[in-house]
């Protein structure tokens, strides 16, 4: 039974310690995201070892990702993310086959591992982390930019990918086979989540608008549209998308900028959307570093044998693919190079999305400790060095008046 008490003071230390390490790192120049991640590592099996992720932290931190999207896709100037889909479908696919397919081939071939497992680490390779890419963007003002929406977009195809992609190797891990079927079900429920979400969204807003308007109590806006994210979170998944994506969608359909099919029939409240931007603003910000903490948390770097010539082998040469493979993708635009540059390393970082894939592979006996601890290498690399890569990137091309 889980202690109740002590559950308090691990959230508590958790809120207290991100906040610390966050405003410890902008002072020192570093983004903050980098001291929220770096409190998980300290507090959790890696370091100190005072806070193990449980169910209710785990929840926590599920609420933290689906507002975060919720504010990223409130934010999101729709006509300019429908505009990169295109460049964003080019760079989701290719950052999707290429580290497969170069994961995969390395593990058969040179490491020899069975087929299962050389599936299991090539689709490891294919997950961009869209929570820890959007609030680095997002920190350093970029996530409306242009080629911010191109990785939005990518992000948000990857993900979908992802999750096929789990659901094809995690039926073929215990049945020995695939069913199309299966797949096709999947693809249908997503799609018509996707179609058919942001309208009822939409048709909500002028209900939850009046009723804003016409209370004597306060609060009523916050309570309502978390309710909102939290149940469009929850049919997301109910579809077999990441509930992630439940918050984005919420948020792309109460935006200024979301158009039903057929007319603008439902106006435009500026007043309202802003009153959404500041009552959401401090939740948002209260349950959103509890994520990456969780992050922090998840990364269990005493399971590495740090004397293995193995681990170093194949955790380098995964790592080599799992760079190269998310940044082929954008040299096929017709791009300047800065902007290539600045795409492919914002669709680096693996984060929650590989962390997922790893322990699932372990959890159902598809991946050793040695192969798992190799991944978290790889994982924690990408995740924790990314937004230095991009932040001391967009700085240099700042100072140096680069256009982007």
């Amino acid at each position: 039974m889980m202690d109740e008490q002590l559950l308090l003071l691990q959230i508590a230390t958790i809120l207290i310690a991100a906040r610390l390490f966050a405003e410890l790192a902008n002072k020192i120049n570093v983004p903050p995201i980098i001291g929220e991640l770096l409190a998980g590592i300290i507090l959790g099996p890696s370091l100190l070892g005072w806070i193990e992720p449980n169910a209710v932290i785990h929840l926590l931190a599920e609420i933290g990702i689906i507002l975060l999207l919720f504010e990223v896709g409130l934010e999101t100037e729709l006509d300019k993310l429908i505009q990169s889909g295109t460049k964003a479908t080019i760079v989701a696919l290719s950052g999707f086959i290429i580290p497969f397919a170069l994961g995969f081939a390395s593990c058969y071939w040179l490491f020899g591992f069975s087929l299962l497992v050389s599936l299991f680490i090539g689709g490891t390779l294919t997950a961009t982390s869209i929570g820890i890419t959007v609030r680095v963007l997002a920190d350093l003002g970029k996530h409306n930019s242009y080629e911010g929406q191109i990785v939005l977009g990518a992000a948000v195809i990857d993900d979908l990918l992802g999750v096929f992609l789990l659901a094809v190797l995690y039926e073929f891990s215990f049945a020995g086979k695939v069913e199309i079927s299966n797949i096709l079900s999947i693809v249908l429920y997503v799609s018509l989540f996707f179609i058919f979400a942001p309208i009822i969204a939409k048709l909500l807003t002028p209900l939850i608008n009046h009723l804003d308007k016409n209370t004597n109590i306060p609060g009523l806006l916050p309570v309502v549209l978390v309710s909102v994210v939290l149940i469009f979170g929850y049919l997301a998944h109910l579809s077999g998308a990441p509930n992630l994506l439940g918050g984005f969608v919420a948020g792309i359909a109460l935006s200024r900028r979301f158009f039903l099919p057929l007319g603008a029939l439902i106006k435009t409240d500026e007043q309202f959307t802003h009153n959404i931007h500041a009552q959401m603003k401090p939740i948002i910000q209260l349950f959103t570093p509890i994520f990456f903490v969780m992050v922090g948390l998840s990364l269990d770097l005493t399971a590495v044998d740090w004397g293995s010539l193995f681990i170093w082998i194949f955790s380098i040469t995964t790592l080599a693919i799992a760079i190269l493979g998310k940044m082929i993708g954008p040299f096929l635009l017709r791009d300047r190079l800065s902007t290539k540059l600045a795409i492919g390393m914002s669709m680096v970082p693996r984060g929650e999305v590989g962390l997922i894939f790893a322990e699932i592979g372990r959890t159902a006996g598809i991946l050793d400790t040695t192969t798992y601890a190799g991944l978290i290498l790889v994982i924690a690399y990408t995740t924790l060095a990314s937004p230095f890569w991009i932040r001391h990137y967009y700085r240099t091309l700042e100072k140096h008046r680069i256009k982007y």
